[in-house]
């Protein structure tokens, strides 16, 4: 089997393969097995490129084995030990496991940014060694094929496309580690992370990270211009985040720390252009009671049983002050009374932050069912293109989007996303006529919103969508209704009938 990603759904071949290959093992320890051998396969093969480039040198200038050369062109050096032809040719033995450990411990120890980050116990004895093997030769054929389909983006799909279907398979845990592609396109879609330094400091396994970078090459930028910050609390989702940004090249400062963005801000002084995240819904374990006088809480003190407007003022708190910020929220934000938090949203809102809120539809996220929405938090909205938006807020209703790709997750679509996101860019006056759609999307103005109550929900505003029945579908409808009415009539007068005859048999006369 050859897949050089020409295939239509070869990742989906791929992981029903190596799914199979996980037998009884836990989706959540599994993952790490797998990733941690793409990742492998992913730097050996960049790694051959350049040596192979090397070896042929007419000149012989270059020594293929001089470790500065790699480093010299932003390459992970991989020893001979560790190179995935040598870990392939010995996949049969019962020694693999330990061969994967030390392949892993000396690239770490060739590449200091790798340090702590890969997964080494492949030889711990609950591993089956003749899966093992058969998973680094399934692992071997991706990449493979025409010079067309670079091998580090084919694995960097696969890559992506397995953090997907691991989060699925983990259920409510899967979430701490992945959100779902067509949320984070979304998002990148209408902040379009262009240049500038983007932060997420719940960042996961960097999902955001990918999409804005691909953003950026899909709109002719250079990889390089946009700088990437993060933070993740949790160590082996931190090791994920920094395997999946280092198969696509990408130079990241995600840190890592126990005690979290709120407790040790890792980026304590920088203040970036976006910021994209998804933070866990409604966390009532954020060591609240701790940061009772913090810096971060301009608009009022979050409760300590919610973290949601926590995060929302550490958001608007590392935002430069031309800068925007996107992220998920459950819907429980946008109206709240308790512990404070409709008055912190009530100061958000008269402070004109707030840009945009987007109603999201539900069984999109694979750790919950709770109902979520997209903010945007904009530091300057006088200076959207064209267009002065101060004192407005826009709301769009997407609730009814999305197509079910199985039984419990929807996705929205391409199409959608781009509905989306145009709709908001026409309104912040960057291309195309803004119009107020009944159903869809409401301009309000702050009064507007105030008669509300200071409540952010978008149905509120945007009202119901007016639908027009075509003149032969009413015509239709009206004739069957009116033969049912003649049915009904002619049915109640038989009963009349026998009622009046029934009661004349007991001596009553209608």
């Amino acid at each position: 089997m050859t897949n050089n990603g020409a295939n239509l759904g070869f990742e989906q071949k791929l992981w029903q393969a190596a799914d199979k290959l996980r037998n009884n093992m836990d989706a959540a320890e599994y993952k790490h097995v797998v990733l941690g051998l793409i990742f492998l396969k992913y730097i050996s093969d960049a790694f051959k490129e350049v040596y192979d480039e090397l070896k042929k040198d007419p000149e012989k200038l270059s020594d293929p084995e001089d470790i500065d050369e790699y480093k010299a062109r932003n390459i992970f050096w991989v020893p001979p030990e560790a190179r995935w032809d040598y870990l392939q040719k010995n996949a049969k033995q019962p020694t693999i496991g330990n061969l994967i450990d030390d392949a892993m411990d000396s690239i770490e120890r060739d590449n200091p940014t790798l340090k702590g980050v890969l997964p080494k116990n492949y030889a711990r004895p609950a591993l089956d060694k003749q899966r093992l093997g058969e998973l680094i030769d399934l692992i071997g054929t991706i990449g493979l094929g025409d010079k067309e389909n670079r091998s580090k983006d084919i694995l960097g799909r696969v890559y992506e496309y397995f953090l997907g279907q691991f989060a699925n398979a983990e259920g409510k845990k899967g979430g701490q580690f992945y959100t779902p592609r067509s949320i984070v396109q979304l998002l990148v879609s209408m902040i379009e992370p262009y240049k500038g330094r983007v932060f997420d400091p719940c960042c996961g396994s960097g999902g955001m990270f990918v999409q804005s970078e691909k953003f950026v090459q899909a709109h002719g930028g250079r990889i390089g211009d946009i700088s990437i910050y993060g933070q993740e609390s949790n160590q082996t989702t931190w090791r994920l985040a920094k395997m999946n940004l280092a198969i696509r090249g990408i130079d990241a400062k995600i840190a890592w720390n126990n005690e979290g963005s709120f407790l040790n801000d890792a980026h304590k002084d920088l203040k970036a252009d976006f910021i994209l995240a998804n933070p866990p819904f409604n966390d009532s374990d954020w060591k609240g009671e701790m940061l009772r006088e913090d810096i971060r809480w301009k608009y009022g003190v979050p409760p300590v049983g919610n973290a949601n407007f926590a995060w929302v003022q550490h958001f608007i708190h590392h935002l430069a002050p031309t800068g925007i910020a996107g992220f998920v929220l459950a819907n429980g934000s946008l109206s709240s009374m308790t512990s404070n938090e409709g008055e912190i949203r009530k100061n958000i809102i008269l402070a004109d932050l707030v840009d945009c809120i987007v109603a999201l539809p539900s069984q999109l996220f694979y750790n919950t069912m709770i109902p979520a929405c997209l903010w945007f938090i904009s530091r300057d909205k006088k200076n959207h293109k064209f267009r002065d938006r101060r004192g407005q807020i826009l709301f769009i209703d997407a609730r009814k989007m999305g197509v079910m790709i199985d039984r419990r997750h929807r996705e929205l679509t391409d199409e959608e996303i781009k509905k989306i996101a145009d709709t908001y860019h026409a309104w912040r006056g960057e291309g195309g006529k803004y119009e107020d759609v009944k159903g869809l999307c409401k301009s309000a103005t702050l009064k507007e919103v105030e008669k509300n109550n200071f409540i952010l929900t978008p149905g509120r505003y945007v009202g119901f969508e007016e639908k027009e029945e075509p003149e032969e579908v009413f015509e239709e409808k009206m004739q069957k209704l009116t033969q049912e009415l003649k049915q009904q009539m002619q049915e109640s007068k038989k009963l009349d009938e026998e009622i009046k005859k029934n009661l004349e048999v007991l001596g009553w006369k209608v």
